[in-house]
């Protein structure tokens, strides 16, 4: 009879380890074996013929080839390269915009075994009941999704609100749960060196769980970078050069060099390739993946793929995407091609396109050729609709009053690594006129926890704005965001966000050049993925119509994280203008 364990059971059950060691001495078939194929060893780096033979979601056994063909079922790998399930160390399966069953009908077929998903978009918007959303739908996929609990609910707290607040209480209570392996990112950066209550709490809170403690280390280093790991937290995936990589690697932290940065990965594959070996504390993520990116080009296995494109040797790409990121997780069943491992494999054609032609979930195989081969169970999603709570908006909300003629005005100055600014700006008929060269931005409160009316500020060095922008897709917490160079395409966008329940809009000249509805959480649409990136492929050509980018630094992606408070500089929110690193909040732009 053929035993199968479920993921949440241990692998060590008596029976099916008995099984396992008769099938490896020949006393007893295989469940199923995988012949003929080219073996990617994750700790010798080499390349070596071999057989797999393997019983329920153990791998039973590495053989050389032919000697054995005693198997129920015999998989032909005619000469692929088999390795380990590749594993995604920190991913918002949110910022792909469709639903977890959706997400893994992308991922699985194209080698991707295990995402480590922390679903703090969700948490933010709806609170628990988001993260328990999070939780069901794990329990439902043969994506092995191992969960975090976020752990800045909101980002910055005191400076923005956003739908719910996750204290040191809350966090316990789903590190309790057994889908979830540790505390999501912490990115309240100044908290943790401060020594602030809330987030000390938080973290020892991860301690006492001895589960995992990730980090989001932005631009820190010497005593702030120290100060950080010494708090307990283990990783981070904000690294912004060459330079940072390796003194991020020298503070012992566990590195997730992530896909969603690519002008930076040419630069780290250079920092690797002078050091001479792959640490092993270097991980693989893809952090946030726009629909039409995982459409065309998928999840994690592109983020291997433009790694040994920019020269990083195939080996050592698949090795950090396997072995490290397992034994990060202490994941002793995963990432290694051995026996006595759990089945989860991948046969890739080649090691630069990385084509898979099968792929294998505890030893039961869950797509091939592309497609998936087992049903899909999507969790429930009705308690994540409703959540844009603004009413209707017109162009006196997004006016700033101001007295006398001319007035002295705060900016927020350079989409990345913003900074403090300063700007003359005229008075005309008690209201502000923006300051020349400047974009307008407003953030409204959508979870209904307090008012919504619209702070407004300015931004320089985001190019001239010829419509607007509005999105609730606003990180991290989420409130609907408004981008623009005149009050009316500002509001035109609002609307018709408000109107879809989320989503994202762009208006020119009174119209409406694009929609992409998200109607669950303002963040996520149940439409297929195909159907998705087609939406949000028009509406990034909507934005080049209205905005001249300058990558890497002014790009759309940056208008998602502009409101990102626990970074360094200023940022706005819901609540004014807002710089955790000065513990500054202005409720308006005007300074005199």
């Amino acid at each position: 009879m053929k035993l199968t364990v479920p993921d949440a059971v241990d692998l060590n059950h008596v029976d099916l380890r008995t099984r396992a060691v008769e099938a490896a001495r020949g006393a007893a078939p295989f469940d199923r074996l995988i012949a003929n194929g080219t073996v990617v060893d994750m700790v010798t780096g080499e390349l070596r013929a071999a057989d797999i033979g393997l019983v329920g979601p153990l791998i039973a056994s590495v053989h050389e080839h032919g000697i054995r063909a005693d198997a129920a079922d015999i998989i032909d790998a005619a000469g692929a390269y088999i390795t380990p399930g590749l594993i995604d160390t920190h991913m918002h399966v949110e910022s792909s915009m469709v639903t977890p069953a959706t997400y893994a009908k992308a991922v699985l077929p194209r080698g991707v075994t295990t995402i480590v998903w922390d679903p703090h978009e969700l948490g933010n918007v709806h609170g628990l009941d988001g993260v328990r959303y999070a939780a069901e739908a794990a329990r439902a996929l043969p994506l092995r999704i191992i969960l975090l609990a976020p752990s800045c609910v909101p980002s910055a707290p005191g400076v923005e609100m956003s739908g719910a607040d996750f204290d040191a209480n809350a966090i316990s209570e789903i590190l309790q749960w057994p889908e979830v392996g540790g505390v999501a990112e912490i990115m309240n950066m100044r908290g943790v060196i401060a020594r602030d209550p809330r987030m000390s709490a938080i973290v020892q809170a991860g301690l006492s769980s001895g589960k995992l403690i990730c980090g989001h280390a932005r631009s820190l280093a010497g005593s702030d970078l120290a100060a950080f790991v010494s708090a307990g937290i283990s990783s981070d995936h904000e690294l912004v050069s060459g330079d940072d990589l390796m003194a991020k690697l020298r503070a012992g932290l566990t590195i997730e060099l992530r896909g969603s940065h690519d002008h930076l990965l040419p630069e780290f594959v250079r920092t690797l390739d002078a050091l001479g070996h792959l640490p092993q504390t270097v991980t693989l993520c893809t952090d946030d993946v726009f629909p039409d990116d995982l459409f065309r080009c998928g999840g994690l296995d592109d983020v291997v793929r433009r790694l040994v494109r920019y020269g990083l040797k195939p080996q050592w790409a698949l090795q950090a995407a396997t072995f490290n990121a397992a034994r990060r997780l202490g994941r002793n069943d995963l990432g290694l091609v051995a026996p006595g491992r759990r089945a989860d494999l991948v046969l890739f054609r080649d090691l630069e396109n990385l084509e898979a032609s099968h792929v294998l979930a505890n030893g039961e195989i869950v797509a091939s050729d592309g497609a998936m081969v087992v049903p899909l169970v999507s969790a429930e999603t009705a308690g994540l609709t409703d959540s844009t709570k603004v009413d209707p908006l017109q162009a006196s909300d997004f006016l700033v009053p101001a007295r006398g003629e001319r007035v002295r005005v705060a900016t927020i100055d350079q989409p990345r690594f913003t900074r403090w600014g300063e700007a003359d700006a005229e008075v005309r008929n008690g209201f502000l006129v923006p300051p020349e060269g400047s974009t307008m931005i407003a953030v409204v409160h959508r979870h209904g926890r307090t008012d919504s009316r619209p702070r407004v500020g300015f931004l320089r060095g985001w190019g001239e704005w010829r419509g607007a922008f509005a999105t609730t897709v606003s990180h991290d917490s989420h409130n609907l965001t408004v981008f623009g160079g005149n009050v009316e395409d500002m509001v035109m966008a609002a609307n018709a966000v408000i109107r879809a329940g989320g989503g994202m809009a762009v208006a020119l000249q009174g119209g409406i050049e694009a929609l992409l509805p998200l109607p669950l959480s303002g963040l996520v649409s149940d439409e297929t993925l195909e159907e998705v990136a087609i939406g949000f492929t028009a509406l990034r050509q909507a934005m080049d119509t209205i905005v001249d980018w300058e990558p890497p630094y002014l790009a759309f992606k940056a208008c998602f994280g502009a409101t990102l408070a626990c970074n360094a500089g200023p940022h706005q929110t819901d609540r004014g203008i807002a710089d955790v690193a000065s513990g500054t909040l202005l409720q308006t732009p005007i300074l005199t």
